[in-house]
C-alpha cells in the first residue's frame, strides 16, 4: 500500500511517497500533480481543506491547544469567501465583515495554495485526501520532539522520530535538488499520518464538522 504525504514549498509541493518503510521524496509543481501521483491509496496534505464561512475552525483551535507552546505553528485557516479576495486588503475586509477579525499575513500567504488545492479537489472532492499537521504527527511519534524545526536540535529530533517508522535518511540523501530539509521532514510526517489514516488508526480533531461544500474541517495524524 502506497500513501503520499504533502507539504507546501515555495508555491509548489514536496511529496513523500511511502510504502512500507521505503519513502521517496518528490517535487510536485501544483495541486493537480499531487493528485495525479499514481498508485496512491491516500493523500495527507498539510493544508486546510474544509473552510469556515464566518469564524475559526474548531480543529485549528483544538490542534493549537494540543500542541501547547508549539501551537503557533497552526495558522488559523482563512474563511472560504477569502479565496475570492483580490489582495490582502480585500481579504482583511472580507474577514472582518464575516468574523470581526482581520486575516493574518501568514494565512493570506497560504491562500494561493489553498485555492489551488480547493480547485483541484473538485466537486465532489477527491475522497483520498485528508488534512494533517506535521507537528501533531511528530508529537505522536515522540513526545520529546519539542525544539523548533529550524534548529539543529529540532532537525535531529524529527529525523530520529521518523527513523523509527521509515527509512528517512535514505530519502533525504536522494531528495530533489533544493528541497529544504524541514519541508521534506514535514512531508514524511504527513506520509506517516496518511498510512495511519489508510489503516483506520488515525486520530483527529474536529471529526464531525463539514463546510458548505461537504468537506471535513478536520485535522488528522
Amino acid at each position: 500500500m502506497a500513501v503520499l504525504g504533502v507539504d507546501g514549498w515555495r508555491g509548489a509541493w514536496v511529496g513523500a511517497l511511502l510504502e512500507g518503510r521505503s519513502v521517496t521524496l518528490l517535487a510536485l509543481p501544483d495541486a493537480a500533480a499531487v493528485l495525479a501521483v499514481p498508485g496512491v491509496e491516500l493523500i495527507a496534505i498539510d493544508m486546510p481543506i474544509g473552510l469556515s464561512e464566518d469564524g475559526p475552525r474548531s480543529c485549528d483551535v483544538l490542534a493549537r491547544r494540543r500542541l501547547g507552546r508549539a501551537g503557533s505553528s497552526v495558522f488559523p485557516a482563512p474563511l472560504r469567501p477569502v479565496l475570492g479576495a483580490s489582495d490582502y486588503a480585500d481579504a482583511c475586509r472580507i474577514s472582518r465583515e464575516l468574523s470581526g477579525k482581520a486575516l493574518s499575513v501568514q494565512a493570506w500567504n497560504l491562500v494561493p495554495a489553498i485555492r489551488s488545492l480547493d480547485i483541484a479537489l473538485g466537486s465532489p472532492p477527491d475522497q483520498r485526501v485528508v488534512e494533517v499537521h506535521p507537528e501533531l504527527a511528530f508529537r505522536a511519534l515522540d513526545p520529546e520532539v519539542t525544539a523548533p524545526k529550524a534548529t539543529a536540535r529540532g532537525l535531529a529530533q524529527r529525523i530520529r522520530a521518523l527513523a523509527s517508522v521509515m527509512d528517512v535518511l535514505d530519502a533525504l540523501a536522494e531528495a530533489p535538488a533544493r528541497v529544504p530539509a524541514a519541508d521534506a521532514l514535514d512531508a514524511c510526517a504527513a506520509a506517516w499520518s496518511a498510512g495511519r489514516a489508510a489503516e483506520g488508526h488515525a486520530e483527529s480533531v474536529g471529526d464531525h464538522v463539514r463546510d458548505r461544500l461537504g468537506r471535513p474541517m478536520r485535522i488528522s495524524w
